[in-house]
């Protein structure tokens, strides 16, 4: 369970903030997402490959010369 502790003096909208960054932090609404269908093991190995992959080709081994 979140619990949000209002300091004094502030607004509902600032600590409403605080509170959506702590949920969305948790990631429940991510796995509720996930658990909706049912993703065989294997597809979730290639998803997980190909995005590995494409971070690689974005971000990695980039030599200057």
């Amino acid at each position: 369970m979140i619990i949000i502790n209002v300091k004094e003096n502030e607004s509902i909208d600032k600590a409403l903030k605080r509170f959506k960054k702590k949920f969305e932090k948790t990631g429940v609404l991510r796995q509720l997402r996930a658990r909706t269908a049912f993703q065989k093991p294997s597809i979730s190995r290639r998803k997980d490959v190909i995005r590995a992959a494409y971070k690689e080709k974005m971000y990695g081994n980039h030599t200057q010369q």
